[in-house]
């Protein structure tokens, strides 16, 4: 995750915890930003039975972000050793970078549950999903492009691993989370903001199905791993 306070960097994981959780993982949480380092907080990516990269406020394609390259690198490696990763909005983008795609400013933003054209609905089915985002990103050279919205790509496959843009993880404890990450931070543009009240109530309401939503996407990743490992096998 992306954030020092790592009390914060657990709520910021989500239903994802739990998701993982319920297939047998233990989730660890590390972080690319702060004196406790990606790069000494996480294992050799090459160990880890899947790796997932999440969202932040940063841009993937910001050169200047002081992280971003360390980071980039540690996904590279995570890639390179076969370990499946789940790219989620940021971590999607930067996914697709690692992969040669290209992630760039959106014309316009995505914010709210909105449904998804989906070609393989076993995968991601066609929501609706959180959406909270002002980038997007290309489905890289040898991907498939899985789901998508008339503004932006929404998610793709390159052999074991996804990158989806939209959040999966979204519960009322993540979305609380990112409110105090935005008082130290500033404020997301007015256009998002002034949606934030509304958000916040939807997230509430729609919590059960979301949580759900995310335990599926998760199961359905994770066999979708296992099943590339088998015919490289």
């Amino acid at each position: 995750m992306h954030d020092a306070d790592a009390s914060r960097g657990h709520r910021l994981v989500g239903s994802l915890r739990p998701a993982l959780e319920a297939q047998g993982l233990t989730v660890v949480v590390g972080t690319a930003v702060g004196p406790s380092s990606l790069m000494t907080s996480l294992p050799d990516p090459g160990t880890l039975r899947t790796l997932v990269v999440m969202g932040s406020g940063a841009a993937a394609y910001d050169d200047t972000v002081p992280w971003l390259g360390a980071e980039l690198a540690y996904l590279r490696r995570a890639v390179d050793a076969g370990t499946p990763v789940l790219g989620v909005c940021f971590g999607g983008q930067a996914l697709s970078r690692v992969l040669g795609g290209v992630v760039s400013e959106a014309p316009v933003g995505e914010h709210g549950f909105l449904d998804v054209e989906t070609a393989d609905p076993s995968l991601v089915p066609a929501g609706p999903w959180f959406e909270y985002h002002g980038d997007r990103f290309t489905v890289p050279p040898g991907g498939v492009e899985v789901a998508r919205t008339d503004r932006a790509v929404q998610a793709f496959t390159y052999g074991a691993h996804v990158g989806v843009q939209f959040h999966p993880e979204i519960d009322p404890g993540a979305f609380a989370a990112w409110e105090e990450t935005w008082g130290l931070t500033g404020p997301p543009p007015p256009e998002a903001a002034a949606l934030v009240p509304g958000l916040r109530r939807e997230i509430a309401s729609r919590a059960p199905e979301a949580v759900a939503a995310c335990a599926r996407l998760v199961e359905a990743f994770l066999a979708r791993a296992s099943s590339q490992d088998e015919a490289v096998a």
